[in-house]
């Protein structure tokens, strides 16, 4: 007799075995809109609700604009090829600051956040962004586009953040995600970047996989757990939470073979749980890791300043 006669499949099993995609391009309107209603909720009582309020409603443009706007064109196919057999991004951020379609998405996005409440320092720097001539524009998107946001012209580099935010969606909803190839340890497949941070789902097919989101294009990649997404060291690899949090849903993941550190988010226990959102809202992890020899390797132009 089978030493497995009798027994039954796990229906609660189905699909556990099943590797996870490797990566997930986005879904741009639905995905701006889960970001600015993540962003509502985590708003009231929180002691940063008036950006999160803020950020909140640019969310919510990127949203109707993703929604309003055709849809781009992919990359030509041998753009596609020739990244391929160089392992490189198949979108490229510097030809892409170049292109007029991104200047033209962003001068949108301007006037689409016109009438959103905010304080009367940003509201300056918005008329300045809106005044601006197409050399200084693309200039600015460049910078966006290099992670480089100067410190005295952060509020017009934070509204073109989210501009380049929506346009590099569109464009990374345009690939095929199953021809996706890694680049490297904690290198964003789609546009080269580095992650936000890293969150361990909960989604039938993907229970306890890990992964890393790029705060730029949105695209999300599949990694290993306990590996540092900065130098892809899985040794010296530990964890530290803010104090008094029985069971945190955010852990600073820091490295001692590079002294970094980056988040990682537990949306298996918090299925609300947001990255870019979230990132936010967790500023007390940050201020918390600040004082040690770690440095933040995840990058989020919202957090930019603090």
């Amino acid at each position: 007799m089978s030493a497995f006669q009798g027994i039954q499949p796990d229906p609660s099993m189905i699909g556990r075995l099943v590797k996870p995609a490797f990566c997930l391009v986005p879904d741009p309107a639905p995905l701006f809109a889960a970001r600015a209603a993540r962003f509502r909720a985590l708003a009231p009582g929180h002691d940063l609700a008036p950006y999160l309020s803020f950020l909140a409603g640019l969310c919510e443009a990127q949203a109707a604009l993703a929604a309003a706007l055709p849809p781009l064109a992919p990359p030509p196919a041998g753009q596609l090829q020739r990244a391929r057999d160089n392992t490189m991004p198949p979108l490229d951020r510097a030809g892409i600051a170049e292109d007029p379609v991104l200047a033209e998405t962003a001068r949108r996005f301007l006037d689409a956040i016109g009438d959103l409440d905010m304080p009367a320092p940003a509201a300056a720097a918005l008329d300045d962004l809106r005044r601006s001539d197409g050399a200084e524009l693309k200039r600015m998107l460049a910078n966006v586009l290099a992670d480089a946001m100067p410190a005295e012209t952060l509020p017009q580099h934070l509204f073109l953040a989210a501009a380049v935010q929506l346009h590099m969606a569109r464009a990374a909803a345009t690939l095929d995600a199953k021809a996706l190839l890694p680049l490297a340890p904690g290198v964003c497949p789609v546009c080269g970047g580095p992650p936000v941070a890293s969150m361990v789902v909960g989604r039938q097919g993907a229970e306890g996989a890990r992964y890393a989101a790029c705060a730029c294009c949105n695209s999300q990649w599949n990694e290993v757990r306990i590996k540092c997404l900065a130098c892809g060291s899985t040794k010296g690899v530990g964890y530290q939470s803010p104090e008094g949090e029985e069971m945190p849903v955010v852990k600073a993941e820091c490295c001692d073979s590079c002294q970094s550190w980056v988040k990682i988010f537990y949306q298996d226990k918090n299925p609300s749980l947001e990255t870019v959102a979230d990132d936010v809202a967790s500023l007390g992890l940050d201020l918390m890791m600040q004082p040690t020899k770690y440095r933040r390797a995840g990058f989020d132009p919202f957090l930019v300043g603090y």
